[in-house]
């Protein structure tokens, strides 16, 4: 089929992340792809080739061109509109597009199945709202319907965005060299020191998490990723220095600053470590598939509305005392001074958990797959 898929970069590339990965997914199935996104150029380091037609199926517009009526006029008319995270298509496309809905407002070949896809949460609404309708009351789709489609972790979701060929990738990169290859390609000269990946925005207890890693016997590399990572653990390192300047004097923890990863670099860096501190969404689900112990740093809201969302997840690992309580003061849900078990005693139980959801999740139907059953059905 093809796939109009809008996107609008809010912040942090999640939702650029999000819809590039599930549009490159569904060109690897053998449909094709427009995506119309406001801000590509994270794509440049994200998908190297996207912005200049070389990914196969997938094709990077200007969100500015779907205003144009005259020029959207002059395209195919998709099979299925995605509208990602809530952004609404532009009147003028839908104008150029839309066919008068049927008498019973249903859909049929000659429209769009129109699909509003949601954020991921394990709350309990999304099992409840997944596949509702919301029809359309006004403009140039009036009587038109689409469809939530909410990503999640039950059979009663939409499941999980994860490539027909991550296993096998994961398994190749697991049983060759390819890890010591990988971080030598990457400035990273690994002597079989634990490696722990940071991607994070500004954790609260950060600062502790470098104590822990720094008074083990056993030598940690923190493989931190570039932007506010680095940012957040410059700080760190200069408020530790200036407050005690042997806290590190052992060296038992290094430092290596990454540049920025494509999502295929990120998924390397997730295989590689023994630990993985992820933040949001799409980098939540990589850990998630890269089956290693993993801490969660949930996007923080002015309303603290993500306070439910973190519990909800935590709900679902079911994870034990430990994990349970650095979640809750990595995310800062506790008072900064309550105290950040060290993770690294309890790295052996953190992963069994993450394997056991995992494990779980195989067995489900995967995002793309999910998506387009359901719309074969709706059609």
């Amino acid at each position: 089929m093809l796939w109009d898929i809008f996107c609008r970069v809010v912040d942090n590339f999640g939702d650029i992340g999000v819809c590039w990965r599930l549009s490159a997914d569904l060109a690897v199935r053998g449909h094709h792809v427009r995506l119309w996104v406001d801000d590509a150029s994270a794509l440049a380091w994200m998908a190297p080739g996207a912005l200049a037609g070389h990914w196969s199926g997938v094709q990077v517009l200007d969100w500015a061109a779907s205003h144009n009526a005259e020029f959207v006029a002059t395209l195919p008319l998709a099979n299925v509109w995605v509208e990602g995270f809530g952004c609404e298509i532009a009147p003028e496309f839908i104008a150029a597009c839309a066919r008068p809905a049927c008498a019973n407002g249903i859909n049929d070949l000659k429209n769009p199945v129109w699909i509003n896809l949601e954020y991921l949460s394990a709350e309990a609404y999304v099992e409840r709202c997944h596949g509702l309708p919301s029809p359309v009351l006004h403009g140039p789709a009036k009587g038109r319907v689409k469809y939530f489609f909410y990503p999640g972790f039950t059979p009663r979701t939409g499941g999980l965005l994860r490539e027909p060929d991550l296993l096998q990738r994961q398994q190749t990169f697991t049983r060759t060299d390819q890890r010591s290859a990988w971080l030598q390609q990457h400035g990273i000269h690994w002597q079989g020191e634990r490696l722990v990946s940071l991607f994070c925005y500004e954790p609260p207890a950060l600062t502790a998490l470098l104590h822990h890693l720094a008074q083990q016997p056993e030598p940690t590399r923190l493989l931190v990723t570039s932007g506010r990572a680095t940012v957040a653990v410059h700080a760190a390192i200069a408020h530790k220095n200036s407050l005690e300047p042997s806290w590190n004097v052992r060296e038992s923890l290094s430092f290596s600053y990454l540049s920025r990863l494509s999502q295929t670099d990120f998924d390397h860096l997730l295989w590689a470590c023994d630990l993985n501190c992820v933040r949001g969404e799409d980098s939540l689900v990589r850990a998630l598939w890269a089956n290693k112990p993993l801490v969660w740093q949930i996007y923080p809201q002015h309303d603290n509305a993500h306070h439910d969302k973190l519990n909800a997840f935590l709900g679902l690992l079911q994870g034990d005392a430990s994990l349970q309580q650095f979640h809750t003061v990595w995310n800062g849900l506790a008072d900064p001074g309550a105290m950040l078990p060290s993770p690294l005693p309890h790295l052996t139980q953190w992963q069994q958990t993450v394997q056991r959801v995992r494990g779980r999740l195989l067995g489900m139907d995967d995002l793309a797959a999910g998506l387009n059953a359901f719309v074969q059905k709706k059609r």
